[in-house]
C-alpha cells in the first residue's frame, strides 16, 4: 500500500508526497484513521487531486487512540513515532502478525517498543535506527489458501515453513468442518478424505478467522454439506466472489454483510471474471473443484497477493496453466 510509505518518509525526510491508496475494490478502507494520527503527531496534511501532502520539522509523541483497528495504521504511526521526539502511545492497536513482525524489525534496527503484540503499545522515540537482519515471517494467507486448496478437492498436502501459530482461526475452522490437520513446528500437513460439513463463520479481527480468508472459506462451502451462514465485519461489499460462484452452479444468496451457502453444489466450469485479490483465490479454488475447464480473466488481481500461484498448484498436481 503506498500509504505505508507515508509515516517513515515523515519521520525521516520532514516530507512526503504520497499518491492515494488504490488496492482492491472491497469497500470503504478509510486512510483518514492513518492521516488523523499522523497529525497528533506533529504532521500538517493537505490532499490535491489524489495526493496526500505531509510536511514536519519534527515529529513529537502522542497518545493516539485508533477508533477501529487497523493494521495498515499501525505499521504507519509506528515507523513514523520510533523517529518522534518523546513517547507515543498507541491504543487500540491491531495485533496481527505482520505488525508484530514490523516492531520486532524495529527493534533490531534500534527502536524502543514496548507491549508488541498487544493492542497497547508504547513507542519511546530515538534519534536514529540503524541495520539490522531480519527473516519475514511466512504468509499466512498464502498458507492458508493452500489449506483450502486440499480440503476442496479431497487431497493432501504438506505445507513447509508455514507458522501454524499464526493460523489458529483458520485451521480451527477447517477442523469443525472435517479436515484432518497435522501441525509440526514449521510445517502444516492437510488431508480431506470425508465428507465436509457446513459451519457458520463471522470474519474478526486477529487473532478471529482473518477476512483475507473468507472467500477461500466461501468456496470450500459450496462443497459442503448442509447450509451456513459467513458474516464479513471488516470490510462491505466483500462478497463479490459470490456472483461468480454462482455461475458455477453455487447456490449463494448474498444479504448485506453476510451470505448463506447450501451445499454441496456440483460445480460446471465457466468464463468468470475476478474483482479483487483474494476473490481471485475462491475463483481458483472453485476451478479446482468444478468438472470441466473454468477460465479466470483479470487473474493481474491475484498477483497482488500470490507468487507464481498457478505453477506451485500445478506441482501438487493442478491442471492449470496461466494464458498469456
Amino acid at each position: 500500500a503506498s500509504v505505508l510509505a507515508l509515516g517513515p518518509l515523515i519521520a525521516r525526510f520532514g516530507e512526503a508526497r504520497v499518491s492515494m491508496p488504490g488496492g482492491c475494490a472491497i469497500g470503504v478502507r478509510p486512510v483518514d484513521l492513518h492521516l488523523r494520527a499522523l497529525e497528533q503527531l506533529g504532521a500538517e496534511i493537505t490532499l490535491e487531486g489524489g495526493v496526500i501532502l505531509a510536511r514536519a520539522d519534527r515529529l513529537h509523541g502522542a497518545d493516539i487512540k485508533f477508533e477501529t483497528v487497523t493494521v495498515t495504521g499501525t505499521e504507519n504511526i509506528l515507523m513514523a513515532a520510533v523517529l518522534a521526539d518523546g513517547v507515543t502511545r498507541l491504543t487500540n492497536a491491531a495485533c496481527e502478525p505482520e505488525v508484530t513482525d514490523l516492531a520486532e524489525l524495529l527493534v533490531k534496527m534500534g527502536a524502543c517498543i514496548e507491549g508488541i503484540a498487544t493492542p497497547e503499545l508504547t513507542v519511546t522515540g530515538v534519534p536514529r535506527l540503524h541495520g539490522a537482519a531480519h527473516s519475514i515471517i511466512p504468509d499466512r494467507i498464502e498458507a492458508g489458501t493452500f489449506l483450502v486448496a486440499a480440503a476442496i478437492t479431497g487431497g493432501e498436502l504438506e505445507i513447509l515453513e508455514a507458522e501454524p501459530r499464526h493460523l489458529d482461526a483458520v485451521l480451527d475452522a477447517l477442523r469443525a468442518v472435517g479436515v484432518e490437520i497435522v501441525e509440526d513446528e514449521d510445517c502444516l500437513r492437510v488431508k480431506s478424505s470425508g465428507r465436509l460439513q457446513a459451519r457458520d463463520l463471522t470474519t474478526a479481527v486477529y487473532p478471529g478467522f482473518p477476512t483475507d480468508m473468507q472467500a477461500q472459506y466461501l468456496a470450500l462451502m459450496t462443497q459442503a454439506e448442509g447450509e451456513c451462514e459467513i458474516v464479513e465485519t471488516i470490510f462491505e461489499n466483500r462478497f463479490m466472489h459470490a456472483s461468480e460462484l454462482q455461475r458455477l452452479g453455487a447456490n449463494i444468496r448474498v444479504q448485506g454483510s453476510s451470505a448463506r451457502i447450501s451445499g454441496p453444489a456440483q460445480l460446471t466450469g465457466a468464463r468468470l471474471i475476478a474483482s479483487d485479490l483474494r476473490a481471485s483465490a475462491s475463483l481458483v479454488l472453485a476451478g479446482l473443484a468444478a468438472r470441466g475447464d473454468t477460465w479466470i480473466d483479470r487473474v493481474y488481481h491475484i498477483d497482488r497477493g500470490y507468487e507464481k500461484i498457478e505453477e506451485k498448484l500445478r506441482g501438487v498436481g493442478a491442471d492449470i496453466e496461466r494464458i498469456k
